[in-house]
């Protein structure tokens, strides 16, 4: 059977970004890890800073297909997987290919080196999509090439190189990204829009989010807590971008514990923050162009508001869409 590169890396896009904007302040990558037969052993990513990268997620996966241990499903941190893997293999890796949408990292930090795991499990042959430009982490593809890896770089490097956007943006300066819901109609209005699984993933978002800019009309209206109730996480900062500071206290908003909420005429505290997310409609669209880098919309297949985005003219590229249990969700950028 002939080895589809594009096809494999394929897989782990589609699984890293599953995840993004939820591993801050670490990237989303995903990995995929395909037999001698060119079977597909497991796929998997990097789900939450601190928890095992996505090297480590599908190897413990492709590990207990091969052998049914199922004493490794219940470890949960890097460093004890990365020991069982190492004390249990048995060269059973000896033959797989393992596919990466990054360079996997050569240091030993929160977690070990998926360097030097990969090295010593015997992989002979790994494909990596983008290199790492973080000097602390990078020389992954060095170690394993001086371990007789044989290493295949760039393989769907653009879309790769998208999927790491948001991380080089935290590292240089900040990333901010502008999320909304709508439905088939383009309507945002009249009730709950998007299904309880993708409002769950907005609610990860935020616990991840060091701030949550929102237009002043949106507050009064909507009186919204803005919180991340649904996956018990902590609740972001809020920038209520408005010209008139006239709200009603008693909006859930303001009763949030271990917030800050301010109330300011211009968007200069979004330079203060690393990882913000906007929420809004067709007005905060248009006056949040400058500082947006990515665009997060949930497509809701029904009909049954009344407004939605107004006279506006914006060329998006889909980078990635995936559809969920009801919704489908999109990234975007300006072309």
């Amino acid at each position: 059977m002939v080895i589809d590169s594009n096809f494999y890396m394929d897989l782990a896009l589609q699984e890293a970004w599953k995840y993004q904007g939820l591993t801050y302040p670490n990237p989303a990558v995903g990995c995929c890890i395909v037999g001698q037969n060119s079977g597909i052993l497991a796929i998997n990513a990097h789900q939450k800073a601190g928890e095992p990268h996505g090297e480590v997620m599908a190897l413990k996966d492709a590990y207990y297909k091969l052998t049914q241990d199922d004493k490794i499903l219940n470890i949960i941190s890097s460093k004890e997987i990365h020991l069982y893997l190492l004390s249990n293999h048995k060269n059973i890796f000896k033959n797989i290919s393992l596919y990466t949408t990054l360079e996997p990292c050569s240091h030993i930090g929160r977690t070990p080196s998926c360097a030097s795991l990969i090295s010593q499990l015997g992989i002979k042959k790994v494909y990596v999509g983008s290199s790492d430009f973080n000097e602390e982490a990078s020389n992954g593809n060095l170690m394993l090439q001086e371990s007789g890896v044989e290493v295949y770089e760039k393989i769907l490097e653009e879309r790769c190189n998208h999927l790491l956007e948001p991380f080089k943006l935290w590292k240089n300066k900040n990333f901010v990204f502008f999320k909304w819901a709508q439905r088939l109609d383009g309507s945002m209005d009249n009730g709950i829009v998007s299904s309880q699984k993708s409002r769950k993933n907005v609610h990860a978002m935020r616990d991840v989010c060091d701030l949550l800019v929102i237009g002043g009309n949106t507050v009064r209206v909507d009186r919204p807590t803005l919180d991340a109730r649904l996956v018990d996480g902590k609740a972001p900062d809020i920038l209520i971008f408005s010209r008139c500071n006239d709200f009603d206290k008693t909006i859930p908003l303001f009763y949030v514990e271990n917030r800050t909420v301010y109330i300011e005429d211009n968007l200069s505290r979004v330079t203060q923050y690393k990882n913000i997310m906007i929420e809004g409609t067709s007005k905060m669209f248009e006056l949040t162009r400058d500082i947006t880098d990515f665009y997060l919309c949930y497509l809701a297949p029904k009909f049954g508001g009344e407004n939605g985005f107004e006279k506006l003219e914006e060329d998006l590229e889909i980078l990635n869409i995936e559809k969920e249990t009801q919704d489908i969700i999109m990234w975007m950028k300006r072309r």
